[in-house]
């Protein structure tokens, strides 16, 4: 009796023309990875972003409502954050000419 294994990996084929090879395993390079690797942590980057940017956000009527009161309250002031965005931006300041 022989069990099969559900399989971990899946394999995934793809033709592409030359050059966008030649550019993926320059960048695939750059980073010190295989281009398989590389083009796995791209592609599930790209879908990741694609289904974030797409969510629904389902909430009953009260919740809504606790929401819009919320996002309508003035925000409050965060002075780190002021401080951070106070200050001059390197490239602008005269010691970044150097």
């Amino acid at each position: 009796m022989s069990q099969t294994a559900e399989k971990s990996q899946h394999p995934l084929s793809m033709r592409l023309p030359e050059a966008d090879i030649a550019l993926i395993d320059r960048a695939a390079k750059r980073q010190g990875r295989s281009r398989t690797d590389f083009v796995r942590a791209a592609a599930v980057r790209a879908a990741e972003e694609v289904l974030l940017g797409a969510g629904l956000v389902r909430m009953s009527a009260a919740g809504f409502e606790e929401f819009a009161r919320v996002i309508s309250e003035p925000g409050e002031t965060v002075p780190e954050l002021v401080e951070v965005l106070s200050r001059p931006a390197p490239w602008a300041t005269p010691e970044s000419a150097d």
